[in-house]
């Protein structure tokens, strides 16, 4: 299993349990990739060291699973976002609408009241400027969405695609939750010690601070691989894109903003948001605070790569390394880096585990493994 994170924790437990030797690698030094949660040792706040992760799927199989290693505390995402010198609740829901306009508009009303405000014009939107303006209008789209998405991606939103804003993003109720999923929450003792329970089994050693080279492929019956696609390469071809963040870390002696994420719109700010990592444990008391101011901007080849940006320059590159992954045997390329798609973590946990159960039954009847068991 090259990389400790949710990936080659959940195959390589699934493997060792069937009586294999497992050897998980990482190059770093902890288990759970981005994921990784660590207390911070001045305030006892649990930190999510590479940003927030908040846990929400409708996949009963997926919610046992984490339930079987960790406890999972109840937790809503409730976020916040300043625009024009107020505080609105996301996603837009009917107490924003009303405060935005300031009016006091029942379901219908506001939803009427929107539809008028929408750019009928556009029948078929192409960026996901033209998909805003023709779902919300120019006022709510300027005020939520055109500065916080130009920060995260970097670029105007005349030059993403429509796909991006893939739902309307807006509620006719008072409805704040951030997430639709029926399973909701956060491990109590946090992701890593989740992931470090996933891994401990007789049949599996893990090996931190260890990097992986192709040519030691051969070194395993196979390998289970969730480093970048193009770095299996040694981006011989080119870098495929992605967007990076990276985080100012300060303290704060008391609640410095009552909530857990507060979203910035505006351009004339440069952070896309601040974390407050003590509201992700809600069923915690600590009196000092830990918080991040989150910044967005082209992943480095010294970076962490966060976001796959998947545009068209990246989408050819792309096909470029799946052709050329696809005639390897031996090797499975798994999880958001090795697939180039943006995963939650419920989705990377459902395919790590249709992905060793795929692996066990190629065993029982001699087919070959491919490289991908979904589409890159």
């Amino acid at each position: 299993m090259v990389g400790a994170g949710l990936s080659g924790a959940v195959i390589g437990r699934h493997l060792a349990m069937l009586g294999h030797k497992v050897t998980v690698v990482d190059a770093r030094g902890h288990v759970a990739g981005n994921c990784h949660t660590e207390r911070d040792p001045a305030t006892g706040v649990m930190v999510h060291v590479y940003g927030p992760h908040i846990f929400h799927t409708d996949d009963a199989e997926v919610w046992d699973y984490v339930n079987r290693f960790q406890t999972f505390m109840p937790y809503k995402n409730r976020v916040k976002t300043i625009s024009r010198g107020e505080v609105f609740s996301l996603p837009v829901n009917l107490h924003t609408i009303n405060q935005f306009f300031r009016a006091t508009m029942g379901p219908a009303e506001a939803k009427a009241f929107i539809e008028s405000k929408a750019d009928t014009s556009i029948t078929d939107p192409q960026t996901f400027e033209e998909q805003a303006l023709r779902f919300v209008g120019r006022d709510l789209y300027e005020a939520f969405f055109k500065g916080y998405t130009q920060k995260q991606w970097g670029v105007s939103p005349t030059e993403l695609p429509a796909s991006i804003l893939k739902r309307l993003p807006v509620r006719f109720n008072y409805d704040d939750n951030y997430f639709f999923h029926k399973f909701q929450g956060m491990p109590r003792d946090g992701y890593t010690d989740m992931v470090e329970k996933i891994l401990d089994h007789d049949g599996i050693t893990v090996q931190l601070n260890t990097r992986f080279d192709r040519a030691q492929a051969g070194e395993w019956d196979h390998v289970f691989y969730s480093g970048p696609l193009d770095g299996y390469y040694g981006y011989d071809r080119g870098r495929l894109g992605y967007r990076t963040l990276d985080f100012e870390r300060f303290t704060h002696q008391g609640d410095y903003q009552g909530t857990a994420v507060m979203n910035y719109g505006e351009v004339a700010v440069p952070w896309t948001r601040i974390t407050e990592h003590k509201h992700f444990s809600p069923w915690e008391t600590h009196e000092g605070s830990v918080l991040y101011r989150e910044f967005s901007r082209l992943c480095g080849p010294e970076d962490i790569p966060y976001y796959p940006i998947r545009l068209t320059a990246e989408q050819s590159l792309l096909r470029d390394y799946v052709a050329r992954a696809e005639t390897e045997t031996g090797v499975t390329f798994v999880g958001r880096l090795g697939t180039y798609r943006y995963l939650d973590m419920d989705v990377t946990i459902r395919e790590a585990l249709d992905c060793a159960r795929r692996f066990e039954a190629t065993l029982a009847t001699g087919e070959r493994m491919p490289a991908f068991t979904v589409k890159a």
